[in-house]
């Protein structure tokens, strides 16, 4: 694999870690706020809080797997891309579908972005 592939997917690996961040921290102080406005039962707002953070977990553990890959592979080492090519299969998947369940919000290309990255990084990979 190219030492360019590989920067790119540690690049892509970065916006997931940087991105898991944000959802979780800023996302949902956001969302929280705007749920602190209206009638929500704190039940079904705690419910909405642990499956918001799991997502950011998610998107961490992601990150993470995908800057250990393709560290391995800017290192030279014969490591598989087939788990970074599962992860940007999930995210463009999940920001095309987002993007067109939200009448088109741009906000989800956060999504797609990082995972047609990634899917650059991972293709053209030798075999293991």
């Amino acid at each position: 694999m190219s030492k360019p592939r590989s920067v790119l997917g540690l690049i892509a690996g970065a916006i997931l870690v940087l991105s898991s961040g944000a959802h979780t921290f800023l996302g949902w102080q956001a969302l929280g706020a705007e749920l602190a406005r209206t009638n929500t039962p704190p039940d079904l707002v705690t419910g909405l809080e642990i499956g918001w953070k799991w997502g950011g977990v998610a998107m961490l553990a992601f990150g993470v797997v995908v800057i250990a890959t393709f560290l391995k592979r800017y290192r030279g080492e014969a490591v598989s891309t087939f788990t970074p090519a599962i992860v940007s299969v999930a995210y463009v998947a999940f920001g095309a579908w987002a993007l067109v369940y939200s009448n088109y919000d741009p906000f989800f290309f956060v999504f797609i972005v990082p995972g047609v990255l990634l899917a650059l990084a991972a293709t053209g990979a030798r075999r293991v």
